[in-house]
């Protein structure tokens, strides 16, 4: 065969491969609002940086149509010029199902990105397991799994669930660090409302079972939701520019687009004389962070909670805060579960952590404590005491009871413990404490009333302040809140070289 001859046949199949399933099914892709794969890397990656493996790779399963590539994109390439590695499944081939080959290509890249360390990028796009395989489809996605738990805390993993993500396939998502869901395109399930109505007579849509709305605001599966393809990719770079490349990193440093000063004296107005009075945590943060810029994580789930990325100087920071705008800032079952898994990323990838504390206690409630509200809190004690990075709490007000101890108190190995003038450490509010303490001695006064208010000020001056936990050395600095961005810069400074190691072990056994 003459060379050009060779040449042409190469471009042929190379260009075969790029037309995926053929222009009809990617016409149909984009009528139903969604990018092809190709489309996806291309609006994902820095422009030119894209080097596909395996782009010819063929399904050897006898039967069926054949198609170059199998289903599935992969690659690697840059963002803001740092390497990823990538994969996009392919809907318009086979449905984007799963084969023996699709998950050989998708583990080729995973295990490369572990040698380079650098993120995973998954697209998920998928009917699920190609059926007409067997349990060689079932095999792939086991393979995929391991390598996703060996990967865990190494390199992020990101996933964007980008279509139908259904059966085996959803646990690959569920394994990695973070899942963006797409509104209106995409869903998530392990059995569809088909089986759902054959087994437990229940009607359901798979938006209602399994898309964003119902991952992002009621099971807590979606780290984040967003209109569309392109705002999923554009939003998973900007997560990126917070992280390092691997466990062994450091996120790079942005400067900040404007000079923020070290104090601000609009922050001391912000939390309320009154201490039944809510107030907004985030306005706090936005107050305190580079460019007023809070990159929330999980915002529409567990409100209670907030946690997110920022940037202090230019460095990235983990924020975890009780939200006193949403159930008085308590922390229940689902607060627990999203504040410690995000906690142990942090201290997984090496990024500070800081915290603000409101926290009146845990919620309390039959329903609370029979579904193990005490596991489920027991999980984030675990995970800020687990934590090795630099940890600094700020108490702006109430912190009540075990509640005090969780959110990162001294007594659990944080480096500096800071608090307001406003703040209030104690085991319980006033008017518990009454009720506990001096019952028998209100009921016994000519006016219980007046006798109760009496109690409650004395308890307030004597316990629900914190010079008693200062005088103490559990908190390091009473501070006015115009100084909170000053002493957050000064402590991670010094916190920069902090080495701190647990003790030798397999792992831990946290509560699951």
């Amino acid at each position: 065969m003459p060379l050009q001859q060779k040449i042409d046949t190469l471009r042929a199949k190379y260009n075969e491969a790029l037309k995926g399933g053929g222009d009809a099914r990617i016409e149909k892709q984009h009528q139903g609002g969604k990018l092809t794969a190709r489309e996806r890397i291309s609006a994902f990656l820095d422009e030119g940086t894209f080097e596909e493996v395996d782009a010819l790779a063929q399904n050897p399963t006898p039967g069926g149509e054949k198609f170059h590539g199998d289903g599935v994109v992969t690659g690697f390439g840059r963002v803001d010029g740092r390497p990823v590695a990538v994969f996009a499944q392919d809907f318009t081939v086979v449905g984007g199902s799963l084969s023996l080959t699709q998950a050989k290509k998708i583990c080729k890249i995973m295990d490369m990105a572990m040698k380079v360390g650098c993120p995973c990028i998954g697209m998920n796009d998928s009917g699920g397991a190609r059926i007409q395989e067997g349990v060689n489809s079932l095999a792939g996605y086991a393979e995929i799994f391991l390598r996703n738990t060996m990967a865990s805390g190494v390199i992020p993993q990101i996933s964007l669930i980008m279509g139908p993500c259904a059966g085996g396939a959803v646990y690959s998502p569920a394994i990695t660090d973070f899942i963006t869901m797409v509104r209106n395109t995409s869903y998530m399930f392990v059995t569809g409302p088909e089986v759902v109505k054959a087994v437990t007579h229940e009607e359901v849509t798979k938006e209602e079972l399994g898309g964003a709305s119902a991952h992002g605001y009621k099971s807590g599966v979606a780290h984040f939701v967003v209109p569309s393809d392109l705002a999923a990719l554009a939003h998973t770079r900007e997560l990126l520019s917070f992280l390092p490349s691997n466990n062994m990193g450091e996120a790079p440093r942005r400067q900040a687009l404007m000079e923020s000063p070290l104090e601000n004296a609009e922050l001391d107005e912000i939390v309320p004389d009154d201490p039944s009075k809510p107030y907004d945590m985030r306005q706090l943060i936005k107050g305190i962070v580079d460019d007023s810029h809070f990159f929330e994580v999980m915002e529409g789930y567990a409100g209670n909670i907030v946690v997110g990325f920022a940037r202090l100087e230019g460095r990235s920071v983990g924020i975890v805060a009780n939200q006193p705008a949403h159930l008085a800032g308590v922390l229940d079952i689902q607060a627990s579960e999203k504040g410690a898994r995000f906690v142990r990323f942090c201290d997984a990838f090496n990024i500070p952590l800081i915290v603000f504390e409101d926290v009146p206690g845990f919620l309390p409630g039959v329903n609370q404590e029979h579904n193990g509200l005490i596991k489920n809190g027991a999980k984030l004690l675990y995970a800020f005491c687990e934590a090795t990075v630099p940890k600094v709490t700020v108490i702006t007000r109430k912190a009540y009871g075990g509640a005090y101890i969780v959110m990162a108190s001294k007594h659990i190995r944080t480096d500096f413990n800071f608090a307001y003038p406003t703040a209030e450490i104690a085991v319980m509010g006033a008017e518990g404490a009454a009720n506990v303490l001096y019952i028998k001695e209100i009921q016994k006064a000519e006016d219980p009333v007046a006798k109760r208010a009496e109690i409650i000020a004395k308890y307030n001056e004597d316990f629900a302040n914190p010079y008693v936990a200062a005088g103490l050395g559990y908190v390091d600095e009473v501070i006015l809140p115009r100084e909170t961005r000053k002493k957050l810069v000064r402590a991670l400074n010094l916190l920069e070289t902090k080495r701190e190691n647990m003790p030798p072990k397999k792992h831990g056994n946290i509560p699951l």
